[in-house]
């Protein structure tokens, strides 16, 4: 497959979404409560819609996400990062959800390949934020064992969130605003839930990591293995 800026944007944007579905996916009978499952399930259909779009603009969906080697996957870090415990799952989905919000609201109103797909998935991610947020609400200041694995999740995922704002090839937004109005974000929804914003921009060391160009951490190999499993199992096989 050639890549051009083009369907390296789509692809990039797309294993996004494929690979966080796939995640919240994992969720599937384990979540907290039943009402929690169907919130994350549909999330994660949400997710999945939106990887389908945007990987058919780079060639056969399904070839995309099930035959592709590890390395050619062009997603974050921080959206294949294991969910943890519940609050893990949480500050995961509040930095990706809020950074996805602000990046399809300036795709949205713009002339471009991705402008549709943006403008219609900016309202879900708008529920997915706010989703995130209350949780994030609820956990921090809910009681001393809450507040304390949010914390914990928060400081061990910032790590990643640096990577988001590193500028997309084909994707012509305001990388440095994204930046700015998701650090005001995030902040105020953590000091909200009366946690501490980590340390990284301020300090210098919010680490980016290189997920975009193809270097993913160990726990993504053990997912990728086990979503592709049924396809490379059964290749040629149809329904």
């Amino acid at each position: 497959m050639t890549v051009t800026a083009h369907t390296g944007a789509a692809l990039a944007l797309g294993d996004d979404a494929l690979v966080l579905s796939h995640r919240l996916g994992e969720w599937a009978g384990h979540a907290p409560v039943l009402e929690e499952e169907v919130a994350l399930a549909n999330i994660a259909l949400d997710l999945l819609g939106q990887a389908r779009v945007l990987l058919s603009m780079a060639g056969d969906e399904d070839e995309l996400a099930y035959l592709r080697e590890e390395r050619a996957f062009r997603n974050l870090q921080l959206v294949e990062q294991p969910g943890g415990d519940f609050a893990h799952t949480i500050a995961r989905q509040l930095y990706f959800s809020t950074y996805q919000r602000l990046l399809y609201t300036q795709l949205a109103a713009q002339e471009g390949a991705f402008a549709g797909l943006a403008a219609k998935a900016v309202k879900e991610v708008a529920y997915h934020q706010d989703h995130a947020e209350q949780w994030t609400l609820r956990l921090g200041d809910g009681t001393a064992q809450s507040h304390e694995r949010m914390r914990r999740a928060c400081e061990a995922l910032w790590r990643f969130t640096g990577e988001m704002f590193q500028p997309i090839e084909g994707v012509e937004v305001d990388w440095a605003g994204l930046q700015t109005a998701w650090l005001e974000s995030v902040s105020d929804t953590l000091r909200r839930a009366t946690l501490e914003v980590p340390e990284g921009p301020r300090s210098g060391a919010w680490a980016a990591g290189a997920g975009r160009q193809g270097l993913h951490t160990e726990p993504f190999g053990r997912m990728l293995a086990e979503m592709q499993h049924l396809h490379r199992s059964h290749p040629g096989a149809s329904w």
